[in-house]
């Protein structure tokens, strides 16, 4: 029977440190563990950085995707808008393009208008009634009198101008519409040019063309000269332009 204590043995002596007990003499606490169990071997003493701190690319967001790269311009207005300090966004436009629009424009109205009126007065009036008395003072003198009376307007001819009203009103209420909505009414298309905001190069708009073609009034001042002031002012402005902020330009084709 072999002696448990006996070095030669075949289970050797017990405490030996390959197996995790402590040398001959020394009895291991109950408060620590042994070295092999209680904490872990320096290998696995801590986390490899991959496991115990995000990456970068999870952590936190990239700057990529953060904020738009030095490389992506901001986004810029929409279009026709013009940049402070860069001028407008076309060449202003010449004072003799302007008359020419504005002489198309006018042909677009009083054609219709003139033939209306024309038909109202000529087809629908009525004729003049002239009536004369004759009056004798004596053998030797004798005068006439006569009385004329206007003949009016027919049912016909009143209908016509009432007609021409409407068709005027209507008109000038669409030539404002084009030129706010558009920045061109049909004679402006004709020329090449355009109206335009000053301040972002924007159309008008229905109201603010509407109160442009009021202060057309302005220009007809002094005998007209509102109207003649582009042919001098830096911007070609009429006195209307000046007022509502507007600018006449070159329309880009």
């Amino acid at each position: 029977m072999t002696n448990p204590s006996d070095p030669n043995g075949p289970y050797g002596q017990p405490g030996q440190p390959g197996y995790g007990y402590p040398p001959a003499g020394q009895q291991p606490g109950y408060g620590a563990p042994t070295p092999g169990y209680g904490a872990p071997p320096p290998g696995y003493a801590a986390p490899p950085p991959g496991y115990g701190t995000p990456a970068p690319g999870y952590g936190a967001a990239q700057p990529n995707y953060g904020a738009p790269g030095a490389g992506y311009p901001p986004a810029g207005p929409g279009y026709g808008y013009q940049q402070p300090g860069f001028g407008p966004p076309a060449p202003y436009a010449h004072w003799f393009a302007r008359v020419g629009g504005y002489l198309i424009d006018a042909l677009i109205v009083g054609v219709p208008l003139a033939i209306l009126y024309g038909l109202a007065f000529g087809l629908g009036s009525k004729d003049v009634d002239c009536s004369f008395d004759d009056d004798t003072y004596g053998s030797s003198y004798s005068y006439s009198t006569s009385t004329c009376t206007s003949g009016g307007l027919t049912a016909v001819g009143v209908i016509l101008v009432l007609l021409a009203i409407v068709v005027g009103l209507g008109l000038g209420l669409w030539l404002i519409y084009q030129e706010g909505t558009t920045g061109q009414t049909p004679g402006k298309k004709v020329v090449g040019i355009r109206v335009i905001k000053e301040a972002d190069g924007q159309v008008l708009g229905f109201g603010m063309a509407f109160v442009r073609k009021l202060c057309h009034v302005l220009d007809n001042a002094l005998c007209g000269l509102g109207y003649l002031w582009p042919l001098w002012d830096e911007k070609n402005q009429t006195f209307a332009d000046k007022i509502v902020g507007t600018i006449v330009v070159q329309a880009q084709q």
